[in-house]
Parts: structure tokens; C-alpha cells; sequence
């Protein structure tokens, strides 16, 4: 990628936009802290509350979040690259309601913590797996036109199942199982930030070493073909990657819906054609949405929290409608 004045901006104003977004994020609150304070606090100095405050409740949210958010805008930039379908995404495809149900069977079986996003990433492979067969049997191959529609069924199915799965259970269980999939950081730790940091680090970094193969698929099956491009194996792959970021975060906070569909448009503009510079800016521009998503989710009602999923929907959605008006 040829280095402009313009591409500069770009990464600057993301890393900014990730900067101050965070910087709001650890400042307000119940209790608010200027920026000054942050840093103290953060450094383990000043008083004693505040450091607890800001080491044991806000960091760790704030880092999950920004994680959270990068890894589903990542997911949604590589899908819609590789699908060549500007409203494929994580949520809309199926993935996130197959990881959802994965690792709800992983928690009823009461498996430690580290394994619940094996138990998503398996969840969002069977989902990945269904959609490309009703594609498959709607259109005799996958359609990237189709793959959409195969998605929604499969997510519906997926809530469905989450629903027998849980009609039995007790209301408490129940009642943090719908908050839950409605997607919340709000019980952010660092343990969790350290299993999903461990898993979004490989399959983000696996993503973008393979990103130039995406770059040909967005061509066309023949096209890349021509170019000696095995599609059905960079097709699985790239699935599978987006699959792994798309469980992982599931795991770790729930359901947070289209943020993988609109993030990617935000930054394709101005990222360009090669899709890991795409996937990049993608990455720094949903760890920044999501923080501010956040902190209107636990500000707005406040002392209540609104679901992070919830927050991240009521843009979405709009914007969804915009581009399927725009593309049907």
C-alpha cells in the first residue's frame, strides 16, 4: 500500500479514536476522574479507591470492550471481502448465533472458562457449515447472494435452540442467560481479557497474514481461480478465521450484534482496496465503537446499564436497512 498524507491521517485519527475513546471510557462514571487521575490511578498511586476503581472495574471493561469491538469489526471486514456481500456479517451470517449456542452448552456443562470459547468456536464451524450447505442446496454452490438469506435461518434455528435449551432451567439462570445474549461487559475481568486477547491475537494475526488471498476472491470464484488461487480452501479459511474472532467474542461478552456489518463501511473508503489495510482500520474502528457503545450503555440510564448488544442494534439496524435499500 502506497503511504499518502491521507493514509496517515487515517491510522492517526483511528489510533486517536481508540485513544480518547478509552480515556472517556476509564474517566466517567459514578465516580468521575479527570485524565490526570486515570493515569495516577492506573500507575497504582494516588488513592487507594480510585486505583481499585480504575485496576479492577474500568480497565479491564474498557480493554474487553475495545477487544471485543476489533475482533467483530475484523470478522465482519474479512466476511463481507470474502463473500463479496457488503451486508455479510458475523451476526446477520449465522456465526455469532451458532458461537451463542456453543457456548451455552459449554456453561450448562460447567466448563472452566477457557474452554467456553472452544465450545463457541465449535458452535459458530457447525453454524458456518449449515449456512454454506442451504446455500449449497438453494443455489447449487455458495452464492454469496444467498449466503445471507442462509444466515438468517440459521441464526433463527440458533435462538430457537437456545430457547429449548433454557426452558427448563431456573429463572435466575434464565434471566442472566437473555442478559448475557444481549451482550454485556459489564463483568469484565482479566481473566477474561487474557482468553480472549490470546484467542483474537492468532486468528486476527492468521487473517491478516492471508488477507492478499481475500484481495482475490473479491474478484470473483473465476477470477481468482485464474490467478491459481485455490478458492474452496481460501474460502474455509477465511471462514474459519472470522468464525474463531466472531466466537471468541461471543465467549466473552455475549452477543453484540452489527457492529462487523458497519464498522467495515466506515473505514473501507478511506482504507482502500487491499483488505489488510481494510481489516486493520476495521480493528481500530470497532475497539473504538465499542467503547463508546459502552460507556452510553452504562451512562445513559444510569445507575442501570442498558445491554451493550442493545446499544450496538439501535445503530445498526437503521444503517442496515440503509444498505440493503441501497444494494438489493
Amino acid at each position: 500500500m502506497t503511504v499518502t498524507r491521507s493514509n496517515v491521517a487515517l491510522w492517526v485519527g483511528l489510533v486517536a479514536a481508540v485513544g480518547v475513546a478509552a480515556l472517556l471510557g476509564l474517566g466517567i462514571g459514578p465516580v468521575r476522574l479527570t485524565p490526570a487521575e486515570v493515569w495516577t490511578a492506573l500507575a497504582g498511586r494516588g488513592d487507594v479507591t480510585a486505583v481499585a476503581i480504575m485496576r479492577d472495574i474500568r480497565a479491564p471493561r474498557v480493554v474487553l470492550a475495545a477487544l471485543v469491538g476489533a475482533a467483530l469489526a475484523m470478522s465482519g471486514a474479512a466476511l463481507q471481502g470474502t463473500m463479496r456481500n457488503p451486508l455479510a456479517e458475523p451476526y446477520l451470517l449465522g456465526v455469532s448465533g451458532g458461537a451463542a449456542v456453543g457456548a451455552v452448552i459449554a456453561v450448562a456443562s460447567r466448563a472452566p472458562f477457557g474452554l467456553v470459547p472452544v465450545g463457541a468456536f465449535g458452535g459458530a464451524v457447525v453454524a458456518v457449515v449449515l449456512v454454506l450447505a442451504i446455500a449449497r442446496a438453494g443455489a447449487g454452490r455458495p452464492d454469496p447472494r444467498v449466503l445471507l438469506m442462509a444466515g438468517v435461518v440459521v441464526g433463527a434455528f440458533a435462538n430457537a435452540v437456545i430457547m429449548v435449551a433454557l426452558a427448563s432451567a431456573p429463572p435466575d439462570a434464565v434471566r442472566n442467560a437473555l442478559w448475557w445474549m444481549m451482550g454485556s461487559v459489564a463483568g469484565a475481568t482479566w481473566v477474561q481479557v487474557g482468553w480472549l486477547a490470546a484467542y483474537a491475537i492468532a486468528s486476527a494475526s492468521a487473517l491478516l497474514l492471508w488477507a492478499p488471498e481475500i484481495d482475490v476472491l473479491a474478484l470473483g470464484d473465476d477470477a481468482a481461480a485464474g490467478l491459481g488461487v485455490d478458492v474452496d480452501r481460501a474460502g474455509r479459511r477465511a471462514y474459519i478465521l472470522a468464525s474463531l474472532l466472531a466466537a471468541a467474542t461471543v465467549a466473552a461478552a455475549g452477543l453484540v450484534g452489527f457492529v462487523g456489518l458497519v464498522v467495515p463501511h466506515l473505514v473501507r473508503s478511506r482504507a482502500g482496496r487491499r483488505h489488510r489495510a481494510v481489516i486493520a482500520a476495521a480493528g481500530l474502528a470497532g475497539a473504538a465503537l465499542l467503547i463508546a457503545a459502552d460507556l452510553v450503555a452504562r451512562t445513559l440510564r444510569a445507575p442501570s446499564e442498558l445491554p451493550l448488544g442493545a446499544v450496538t442494534a439501535l445503530a445498526g439496524v437503521p444503517f442496515f436497512l440503509v444498505q440493503l435499500r441501497r444494494y438489493r
